[in-house]
């Protein structure tokens, strides 16, 4: 079985070829950073066009790039949101357009379950498992039981740890993307030096808030700016190596909640998987890896170039749906909203 996968929600222009082999035939992504690092910020329209320049390119790319025609796909997957919903309508738009050609299955891909079904693509892994998802848009712990079968445990109740730490690094005037400008800078700084807030740490449940973080972190920035407004190199590495402690202290604690109830339900399931972008930070993954050990789960994760948006991930999703028979017709809408709880699953 052979699908091919196209990723359009965000920043990056992707498409993939991937079969039920496990084998990623092809895995090709366009990067925006250029385009959006002026404004500090994924720009909607900005992004849509260029979706739009550059989508059927990398389709061509990624088919000749696995040496399969599109008459040899059995389906053909697409990221249907949620996401920001010009670039989705891009990627919807030019998928319909090759299923009608083309006569192949449509499958319309949550972009969520695409991070929450990589695991299966790259370790094999079995359900259930729980799963610590952690992007720009999205922090969730999630039981899942199968292909369309989530059991949401907690989600954030405000910012997302992607969001938190994209505009940590603005307001500390570190280059864009946040993220891992924040983790470079953080390796040569004292997390100890600042006493930041681990929010809702040591409740009962695992919802996520990081709002309160990020505006201790502002306060903080502010204190001690000097008068042109920069800080210092040695501040701004242990405000970052702070800040990240201060995160990775608060997704452990509500991880650990999550564990246990998971183990309760579960008790044969001993598998934690953590995707997402976030998921590519070296710190944060030691930390989960700890703390798995401690609860004798195994700890899974994307290789780094599969933690952030790509096609390949949309593509598995795609095989995973396919052979269930979970197609999709022409007439379904791109969703800037849809949340994994509502996605609908198979056997």
């Amino acid at each position: 079985m052979i699908v091919l996968g196209v990723e359009t929600s965000c920043d990056e222009t992707a498409a993939a070829v991937v079969t039920d082999a496990r084998e990623i035939r092809a895995n090709r992504v366009l990067s925006q950073l250029a385009e959006h690092a002026p404004y500090g910020g994924v720009v909607p329209e900005i992004a849509a066009r260029s979706h739009l320049d550059h989508i059927d390119r990398l389709v061509r790319e990624a088919l000749d790039e696995a040496q399969t025609p599109l008459d040899a796909l059995d389906g053909i997957a697409v990221t249907g949101g949620p996401g920001l919903i010009g670039g989705v309508i891009v990627g919807v738009v030019t998928t319909k357009t090759l299923a009608q050609v083309t006569g192949k299955p449509l499958i319309n891909v949550n972009h969520l379950e695409a991070h929450a079904l990589t695991c299966r693509l790259t370790d094999a892994v079995e359900f259930p498992y729980l799963l610590l998802l952690v992007t720009g848009g999205h922090s969730q712990l999630v039981a899942v039981e199968g292909v369309g079968r989530y059991r949401v445990m907690g989600t954030t109740i405000d910012d997302a740890a992607g969001e938190a730490f994209d505009k940590t690094a603005k307001m500390m005037g570190l280059a864009y993307p946040g993220g891992p400008a924040l983790e470079r800078c953080a390796r040569d700084g004292n997390a100890a030096r600042f006493d930041l807030p681990r929010p809702l740490a040591g409740r009962a449940g695992s919802d996520f808030s990081f709002s309160g973080l990020k505006t201790a972190v502002a306060q903080l920035v502010a204190k001690i700016s000097g008068a042109d407004g920069k800080l210092a190199p040695e501040d701004a590495a242990d405000v970052a190596a702070s800040f990240q402690a201060a995160l990775a202290d608060a997704v452990c604690d509500r991880t650990r909640n999550a564990l246990e109830t998971f183990a309760s339900v579960y008790p044969r399931a001993r598998t934690l998987v953590v995707s997402g972008g976030v998921a590519a930070n070296g710190h944060l993954r030691t930390r989960l890896g700890v703390l798995a050990e401690q609860y004798d789960f195994d700890l899974k994760a994307p290789p780094l170039a599969l933690c952030s948006d790509n096609a390949a991930m949309v593509a598995w999703a795609g095989v995973e749906r396919l052979r269930l028979g979970l197609t999709d017709g022409l007439d379904f809408r791109p969703r800037p909203r849809w949340p994994l709880g509502e996605v609908r699953g198979g056997a």
